[in-house]
């Protein structure tokens, strides 16, 4: 096999080339221009250990279903890909290795020896592909029902209820969904019982107030002392990747919005980001700034939130309602903009919905000048109150090898000591024209992964300042034929243009067929979407990587010996949306 052809190679790819030959691999072009390779899975382990001392974090790792896909070039013959994406924390760049599989012989060696956090993301694999890992401690269904029939995302499954047989719940049916239901301990790997005592099992949600959505986790006690806390999701999935099969380029910036439901139009920008790498979209300067600072105001709208509830679940009453004013003054501002308050769904591929209105100006001057006072008094009311600290500080701690191993990033990572913020170490967007810090904290703890978060409010509010200080002027979306839909006011001039803007909306654009995934900083950690072009209307393949996901993974690390009241406050301080997890 031809490891290189005639693409020039990177650094890692000389050293994979010394490490284990040539012949052993084989290079993929991507629109992203991220190093991609391909290996055989019986050397993939030795490939992920050779690389981890230098790609510290497995930031994602999922599925492709090749089977129907067209344009395949220079790739090796595969019905199913498993694709794992590794983050370089010392060198600041990416590496994707690619192993292919066929339905007949779908099984992969389990990557946790390497990785702890593969264990979920091969869970989803198996869940959504069938694609098997061999050496799992517990493959078994992550995402979908228990009693789920078929693997969702395989090209074969329905992405429409209409394309199933009526749904019909039979008193045998019932039977069996409330038997799936029954907890037994054995199949959570718990023990019933130690040398000493027998231990007692609590069930903390699926509903529950302090689990902040449709979360359950099995909670194994030795009186009041936890012994093993296992995180329970998938209650709340609705299918976001598989419903993104089925909706054009354009019509799918909606759907992103519900992602991580606070984060707002965040959500849109690691996606249209993605679309416009892969159409080679060059975005006007005016609209890029406007991007920022409707991002960085959702920043402060998604924080005030976990302030609020933060502080709120640890026992204090009055700081949320003061946050949450706060954040309705914020949506006054949002809504006036974009015509939406927290999904306005507002980003176009080129750029955005329309130009900025009359008075956005002083609008957002009033609030980002009246927000530091507001901020340094919740800190006396919240952050200095000794009670909170007692009950925060030295709780949930992990190191920042830990979080790397985890897949922990954002706020949760910095809190850790490590510097390390996408809109400094690859300024994405234009950022890279703003002038702010990156707030970091020591212990890793409960009360520094708020810190952290309360400063970023500060900071995000210096961002918002410069882009109402330094507001270019000029187009707010590029003039790209793939832009969606092109501007309104020029399809009253010309036919073409109408046609055009036609064509766009109702069947959307036509994007080259490629690979491409652009990282944000989203308000809860990294945000990515994988997108894989056909050449078509519509996404042969989203993949959606989000935050919250790996960071719940971590809960049973950091729970162990501590008591509920803790796991409590460690729930409140990871700041996660469970629509950000299950998708």
């Amino acid at each position: 096999m031809n490891p290189a052809g005639k693409i020039s190679q990177s650094a890692v790819e000389d050293e994979l080339y010394r490490e284990f030959g040539p012949e052993l691999f084989v290079k993929q072009p991507t629109a992203d221009q991220m190093t991609t390779l391909w290996v055989p899975r019986e050397r993939l382990i030795d490939v992920l250990k050779f690389l981890k001392p230098n790609y510290q974090m497995l930031y994602d790792l999922f599925g492709i279903d090749e089977r129907t896909r067209i344009h395949r070039e220079g790739q090796p013959d595969a019905d199913f890909t498993v694709v794992y994406q590794l983050l370089s924390f010392s060198r600041n760049e990416d590496l994707r290795i690619k192993v292919g599989v066929f339905d007949s012989d779908s099984d992969i060696p389990t990557a946790i020896p390497v990785w702890p956090n593969a264990n979920w993301y091969e869970r989803e694999v198996w869940d959504m592909f069938g694609v098997t890992f061999s050496g799992h401690p517990n493959l078994c269904r992550i995402l979908l029902p228990p009693t789920w029939e078929g693997h969702a995302l395989r090209k074969e499954h329905p992405a429409r209820a209409t394309e199933m047989p009526p749904f019909e719940m039979t008193p045998e049916r019932q039977d069996k969904e409330q038997e799936a239901l029954r907890f037994r301990p054995e199949d959570w790997n718990m023990k019933k019982a130690s040398e000493d005592s027998e231990y007692m099992f609590l069930n903390l949600g699926p509903n529950h107030p302090s689990v902040h959505g449709v979360f359950r986790i099995a909670l194994q006690l030795d009186g009041e002392v936890i012994v093993d806390a296992v995180p329970d999701i998938g209650y709340h999935h609705r299918g976001a990747e598989k419903m993104a099969e089925r909706q054009t380029w354009h019509s799918f910036i909606p759907y992103t919005d519900r992602i991580d439901y606070l984060g707002g139009v965040m959500n849109n920008l690691a996606y249209v980001q993605s679309v416009e790498t892969l159409a080679n979209i060059t975005v006007p300067d005016r609209a890029k700034v406007i991007r920022i600072m409707l991002s960085e105001l959702f920043r402060i709208s998604s924080h005030l939130v976990f302030y609020g509830t933060f502080a709120q679940d640890i026992g204090q009453m009055s700081p949320v309602f003061y946050m949450f004013a706060d954040r309705e003054r914020l949506f006054g501002i949002i809504e006036a903009i974009t015509g939406g308050r927290m999904h306005p769904a507002w980003f176009r591929i080129g750029g955005v919905a329309q130009d900025l209105p009359n008075g956005w100006d002083t609008m957002i001057r009033t609030f980002i000048d009246s927000m530091p006072a507001r901020l340094d008094h919740y800190d006396k009311m919240v952050m200095q109150n000794k009670m909170l600290q007692n009950r925060c500080v030295d709780i949930g701690m992990y190191t920042t090898q830990e979080a790397i191993d985890w897949g922990i990033t954002g706020p949760g990572l910095r809190a850790t000591g490590l510097d390390w913020d996408l809109r400094k170490k690859r300024p994405y967007g234009g950022y890279d024209q703003f002038d702010f810090e990156v707030p970091t904290a020591t212990n890793g703890d409960t009360f520094d992964r708020a810190v952290v978060r309360i400063e970023e409010m500060r900071q995000s509010l210096k961002i918002i300042r410069q882009c109402v200080d330094n507001m270019p002027a000029g187009p707010y979306k590029s003039d790209h034929k793939a832009t969606t839909p092109p501007p309104k006011e020029r399809t009253m001039h010309d036919i073409e243009t109408l046609i055009h803007h036609f064509l766009n909306v109702s069947w959307g654009p036509v994007i080259p067929h490629g690979e491409a995934s652009v990282m944000i900083e989203a308000t809860k950690g990294q945000n990515s979407y994988h997108l894989v072009s056909d050449g078509g209307t519509t996404s042969y393949r989203t993949r959606i990587r989000t935050p919250s996901f790996p960071h719940l993974q971590q809960i049973p690390l950091i729970t162990k010996g501590l008591m509920i009241p803790d796991l409590i406050a460690i729930i409140a301080s990871i700041d996660f949306v469970m629509a950000d997890v299950d998708r």
